[in-house]
């Protein structure tokens, strides 16, 4: 089969496409034929080990010194099953399927196997298998979080990085849960944010949130404190008393397959939209990641494979 190899830690370019065998499931396991995948900020960070100090000896620890001991990186799949291990009876071939498994990984090739255990489910009957692949990452650290700060009805929610997958996340399963979300964003991504649902959008090229006298019962950083330091700095002056603030560096989210089921549910009903920026083909793979590295995507980059 086809798929994309990882050949050492760097720029895009040490992606290449080769020949390699194909998978087989082991017992506990299933075959998916991936139609789709997405490039997302952590396999960005994992190909180009952009860590710093301890960080970066830890991740060269756990996924390879010289370069990432699985070849195949790509953690959101998108595809059909194709042949399922003895052991597996919660998926049968020709089940179309989503999901997300970032310590397997595998998904930048034509197929890939992956514990049915793992956050994978029925794919949303309302959607393509693009469409799908944009939900997982997004969807998953998004729930994560917002089920961590606790937000329910009635309470205003801030997003910074609003447009990003976390972000449109984010602010669509808070509103979804009754909150009044405003989300942060740049000039040419506040239509975006403003369509997903937000109560208010603020543009931080021209306004800083910490100085408008609205305050929050939850703030979250949805890009990371390497982005956002600055911009958070002052953002205890948003808070309301017995308000709390977090940062997608904060923690480190654990995907649930019941929060998939959520994400499928929601989508389906059509209170989640998936957000795609751009599309491209396996091939492309290079030009993908230059993409993401640039650090502006709105929402996801899809990758039909």
């Amino acid at each position: 089969m086809r798929a994309a190899i990882c050949t050492a830690y760097g720029p895009p370019e040490v992606l290449q496409i080769r020949t390699v065998p194909e998978p087989r499931p082991r017992d506990n396991e299933v075959c998916i034929r991936l139609v789709a995948t997405a490039v997302t900020a952590s396999d960005c960070i994992v190909r180009g080990l952009k860590l710093r100090g301890v960080y970066r000896l830890f991740m060269r620890a756990a996924f390879g010194f010289r370069a990432p001991r699985k070849r195949i990186i790509g953690m959101i799949a998108a595809g059909e099953i194709e042949s399922v291990g003895r052991e597996v009876t919660a998926f049968k071939p020709g089940d179309q399927v989503f999901g997300m498994d970032g310590f397997r990984a595998g998904t930048y090739a034509e197929k890939v196997c992956w514990p049915a255990s793992s956050a994978l489910a029925l794919r949303p009957a309302n959607l393509t298998y693009e469409e799908s692949a944009a939900l997982p990452y997004g969807g998953l650290i998004a729930s994560f979080f917002v089920r961590r700060l606790k937000v329910r009805k009635g309470q205003r929610m801030l997003v910074y990085g609003a447009s990003g997958a976390i972000g449109t996340s984010a602010l669509q399963l808070a509103r979804n849960l009754g909150a009044e979300v405003t989300g942060v964003c740049s000039t040419t991504n506040v239509e975006l944010v403003r369509s997903l649902g937000a109560t208010g959008v603020i543009d931080y090229t021209q306004d800083d949130f910490t100085q408008s006298g609205t305050r929050y019962d939850v703030i979250f950083d949805a890009v990371g404190k390497r982005k956002s330091a600055k911009a958070m700095l002052h953002a205890g002056a948003a808070l309301a008393p017995d308000g709390v603030s977090m940062s997608v560096d904060d923690a480190f989210p654990r995907t649930k397959k019941s929060d998939l089921l959520v994400l499928k549910e929601l989508a389906e009903s059509g209170a989640l939209r998936p957000v795609i920026d751009r599309s491209y083909m396996l091939d492309e793979i290079v030009e993908a990641h230059r993409y993401v590295d640039l650090g502006h995507k709105k929402g996801n980059v899809i990758v039909t494979i």
